[in-house]
């Protein structure tokens, strides 16, 4: 696989771009994500044509593959057992009770406005279940947003991209998009989680030798590396690669915080990375035609509905008992952005050999740029009614966190 050198060139041009104008970025409704999405958009075959990139291309399914490697991993390195342990009333409603209850009212608009048939639609409400906060930055990272608000979408964000996961596999495999039969696929689930387990524990195992010690410089390597036997294992074994990133990093944050927080920064720009060049190619592959020719009016009408009830819906019915204030209830109803894994799991799907797969990809496609867009537009906003409700109840202004 060769990355062609236009793809490269213009996916530095947007880097350089989105770096100089984040810190005003910041305090608008721009983002770094829809910066990528749009420039992938104009520079891809339906509009200027100067990104080369097709559905079928190798290129598109390993970087996103990559990507969503990278992105588990790091998901899986917030959320030690202990973290989870802490605080884990309110993020435990929103994924035991509301990620299934999105995954249904996600199916049944599929099925009854799309017209898609059942197993179709609970494939395409797999796909469309998890969240992402990237896309809703200013909520997350400023502290003017109540902490117990920013513990919720954090948390949530980080552990539906790996439930969800199994099901989209599982779901996929039943419409035959894989070579993958029944007890395979579970042996591959069963097999990437062990390999996920076992291996940073052997290694965290190994690094507390006393005559192994990793410098402190290049201690965010080990973690490099513990991802990268991962993934290799995985691919040589024919494991799950997704499942063994998550579970190795849920594994290395539970045995090892110090190993985290030393790898937090560079895995989140790593991370960061693979994220907008898979959200520049996924640009490039929707087209005009894509999107105003291709997609009827019900496709349109069921993704309006799919961002503005079925996760609302499902918190509204979540939440119900809980003590959290009717703002910060409303926020966190609201800020369910259809994220990258949705797209990697859409693109997954576009390249599997269901009958159904253009279209499958068409709705979840428009689903997430219109949720990066309505998302990435109103998280300023919404941050800065919580900074101004701070202010008349007296609370000294807090700075703002980098978007």
């Amino acid at each position: 696989m060769e990355m062609p050198d236009a793809l490269l060139l213009s996916f530095a041009v947007l880097l350089m771009i989105g770096v100089l104008i984040s810190e005003r970025a910041s305090r608008t409704v721009l983002s770094t994500a829809v910066l990528f999405l749009l420039g992938g958009f104009a520079l891809g075959q339906g509009m200027l044509g100067i990104i080369p990139v097709e559905s079928g291309d190798p290129l598109v399914e390993t970087l996103a593959e990559l990507a969503l490697f990278s992105v588990l991993f790091t998901d899986g390195m917030r959320i030690g057992l202990k973290d989870l342990r802490a605080a884990w009333r309110l993020p435990g409603r929103a994924l035991l009770l509301g990620l299934p209850l999105t995954l249904l009212i996600t199916a049944v608009l599929a099925h009854y406005v799309a017209g898609l048939p059942w197993l179709e639609s609970f494939l395409l409400g797999a796909i469309l279940a998890p969240t992402d906060p990237v896309f809703a930055s200013a909520i997350v990272g400023r502290e003017e947003v109540p902490g117990r608000l920013r513990h919720l979408l954090n948390v949530e964000s980080g552990v539906n991209d790996g439930l969800a996961l199994p099901i989209v596999l599982i779901l996929l495999a039943a419409a035959g998009g894989t070579d993958a039969e029944g007890p395979q696929l579970v042996e591959e689930i069963v097999l990437g989680i062990t390999v996920g387990v076992f291996v940073p524990l052997i290694v965290l195992g190994l690094e507390r030798l006393p005559f192994l010690k990793a410098e402190k410089r290049l201690q965010p390597l080990l973690a490099v590396a513990i991802g990268l036997l991962v993934l290799a294992i995985c691919t040589a074994t024919h494991a799950n690669l997704f499942l063994g990133a998550f579970s190795a990093g849920i594994t290395v944050a539970t045995y090892s915080p110090e190993l985290r927080e030393e790898f937090e920064q560079f895995g989140e720009l790593a991370t960061e990375l693979l994220k907008l060049a898979a959200i520049l190619v996924f640009g490039a592959l929707i087209t005009p035609s894509f999107l105003f020719q291709e997609i009827p009016l019900t496709g349109w009408v069921f993704a309006v509905l799919a961002l503005i009830a079925a996760r609302p819906l499902a918190l509204l019915v979540s939440f119900l008992g809980s003590r959290l204030p009717a703002q910060q209830r409303l926020a966190a109803m609201w800020f369910g952005p259809k994220g990258f894994a949705s797209v990697v799991y859409g693109l997954l799907v576009l390249q599997s050999d269901i009958a159904q797969a253009n279209e499958l990809f068409h709705l979840t496609a428009l689903v997430i740029v219109i949720s990066i867009l309505a998302h990435s537009s109103t998280d300023v906003l919404i941050a800065q009614r919580f900074g101004d409700k701070n202010r008349r109840d007296g609370s000294p202004p807090l700075p703002e966190a980098p978007r």
